[in-house]
């Protein structure tokens, strides 16, 4: 699994620098998540009668207002990338919410915030894989649970890495802030591909 991810970066997209910039559009939308998921009347996203109203939300399932956050940050506009992003979103709201039963979604502490991010990341990063060499795992796999327990395995994988290098950036001084989360993401993702190419020398 390892060469093979190593590969995919070396060779898929000539190295970790080209697959960092292929993932651009991940750091702006983990921007646009952690401004939605801050409470405070400087959040766009949470102003009187915008998607994450407070009043609007208020009532609703959390279901409901996780639909409303993938609306509000990463729109349908017909592309993969936005497909894969909306459920890398939900996804990592629901992790939050397991984790934490009682968060506010709409108004999310530092903790819970840097999770969701974290999460969503790791998620897209995977769902980048998965459209990008998924089918040949599943296809090369000697049956269908086997090929299925593969991508598991990657996925499971990647969020290890993904984690990984958020934490050293922390380590280092860089945790994520509100003007930040672009140049920290950017930086986690682009540490996590040079992991991986490391592993096709």
């Amino acid at each position: 699994m390892r060469r093979g991810l190593g590969q995919y970066v070396k060779k898929g997209y000539g190295g970790s620098a080209t697959a960092t910039r292929r993932m651009g559009g991940t750091a702006q939308t983990a921007q646009a998540l952690y401004t939605a998921l801050s409470g405070g009347q400087a959040n766009p996203y949470a102003a009187p009668g915008s998607p994450l109203d407070p009043a609007l939300a208020a009532g609703r399932s959390a279901d409901e207002v996780m639909d409303a956050v993938v609306e509000a940050v990463r729109p349908v506009d017909g592309t993969q990338d936005a497909e894969a992003s909306r459920t890398s979103i939900k996804d990592a709201l629901a992790d939050v919410l397991n984790q934490f039963p009682n968060a506010d979604l709409l108004n999310l502490d530092q903790e819970q915030r840097d999770m969701a991010i974290e999460r969503f990341v790791a998620a897209d990063v995977f769902r980048r894989i998965d459209l990008d060499i998924g089918r040949t795992i599943r296809e090369k796999a000697p049956n269908a649970a086997i090929g299925l327990g593969r991508l598991k395995e990657v996925r499971e994988y990647v969020r290890e890495i993904v984690s990984a290098s958020f934490r050293r950036l922390r380590e280092a001084g860089q945790g994520l802030a509100s003007l930040r989360v672009t140049q920290i993401v950017q930086s986690a993702i682009r540490e996590t591909f040079q992991v991986f190419e490391g592993y096709a020398e």
